[in-house]
């Protein structure tokens, strides 16, 4: 037998071993990265790129266990949506939504996370420095006027407002989610009535709520005639 045969003989067998067993292999790491894009794409809100309310809640609650005496967490609520909504369409709600969710995620950054709650609300987690005194109002300040940018849109820059309300943990002592989601929503809606943000107090916490939604908010009161 010719000697080049002799040796590309077992060197090809095993090549078309190796590629046997290369297939599988290849075809699992398809399916295990198309899967996990998959349930990526299941966390996430299409529209505004936010995490969905489980997803938010797993990670935010994690952040907040982890960075106890540096994180915050805020609810984001839009002004007048509704209206805006039947005023300039639909289109034009989506593009506010959409410019919501990009701008706190660049508020947030990186170490943070964006969750949309339902419709117009959202919540952040994510770690600041607040080791001076007005290492909080600066962070707000930030955040109010990042939301408060025109959204471009094919008619033209659309102005549009959102209520923040905002609960430190190390500041409260607490660092459960629920109870720190409980007293970012008191604040926000004083925010909304009164113009004026600011960040929860203690008895914030203490607000009764309606299967899940804090009492004399909107929606609460339909909630408890359907429980």
């Amino acid at each position: 037998m010719d000697p080049v045969t002799r040796v590309a003989t077992p060197i090809g067998q095993r090549a078309l071993i190796i590629t046997a067993l290369a297939v599988p292999l290849t075809g699992w790491t398809v399916h295990a990265l198309t899967l996990h894009r998959r349930l990526a794409a299941e966390r996430r809100d299409p529209l505004t790129g936010a995490q969905r309310r489980a997803a938010f809640e797993h990670r935010a609650q994690r952040l907040l266990a982890r960075h106890r005496q540096d994180s915050l967490l805020c609810m984001v609520d839009l002004d007048h949506f509704k209206g805006l909504n039947d005023s300039q369409g639909h289109a034009a709600g989506d593009a506010v939504l959409a410019a919501t969710g990009e701008r706190l995620a660049r508020w947030a950054g990186p170490h943070g996370v964006v969750g949309r709650l339902g419709g117009d609300e959202f919540a952040v987690a994510t770690r600041m420095n607040l080791n001076h005194e007005h290492a909080m109002e600066q962070h707000l300040k930030e955040l109010v006027g990042v939301l408060h940018e025109p959204v471009p849109t094919k008619a033209g820059p659309l102005a549009f407002a959102a209520s923040v309300g905002a609960a430190v943990p190390d500041y409260l002592g607490i660092h459960t989610l629920p109870a720190l989601l409980r007293g970012a929503d008191v604040s926000m809606y004083r925010t909304k009535h009164s113009g004026r943000y600011g960040w929860a107090e203690i008895e914030d916490l203490q607000a009764p709520t309606v299967n899940g939604r804090r009492a004399g908010r909107p929606g609460a009161a339909l909630l408890e005639r359907a429980a």
